[in-house]
């Protein structure tokens, strides 16, 4: 389990640019409230080699499921709290219970700033669920 700004960062099949190649279904981490983005550390190493074959072959676009197993692929998310499948509403929602189970002791404990963190991720997160759930009524 990775984190990011205090949110658990989460597991998800993602397309990176390396300079002009776009690389698909890398397995990445992202945070949901920083909106950083992270090569998953088991897999940094072939990405890194990937990377090199493309720039010097010129490359445009690789799939990245291309150059590892099934089995190391479905291994990879394995201790991800969560991991993103296409439900992004589900995402957020799963980091907005966590962030609140979280305030519960953070306020039980009387750590004020702790709180003051929490809330704060808390309406990150709130307002992004709102954006996308907005985004998806004008679909």
């Amino acid at each position: 389990m990775s984190f990011c700004c205090g949110a658990s960062m989460i597991g998800a099949l993602g397309s990176l640019r390396h300079y002009r190649t776009y690389i698909n279904n890398v397995p990445i981490l992202h945070c949901p409230v920083c909106n950083r983005i992270d090569v998953h550390p088991k897999v940094e190493e072939e990405y890194e080699i990937i990377c090199e074959y493309a720039q010097t072959d010129d490359i445009p676009e690789i799939d990245f499921k291309e150059y590892i197993s099934k089995e190391s692929l479905q291994n990879i998310f394995e201790n991800c709290t969560v991991v993103d499948e296409g439900s992004i509403e589900q995402v957020f929602r799963q980091q907005i219970d966590s962030a609140l189970d979280l305030l519960i002791v953070a306020k039980q404990i009387k750590d004020r700033e702790w709180e003051e963190m929490l809330k704060k991720r808390l309406n990150r997160l709130s307002e992004r669920l709102s954006r996308w759930q907005t985004r998806e009524k004008q679909r």
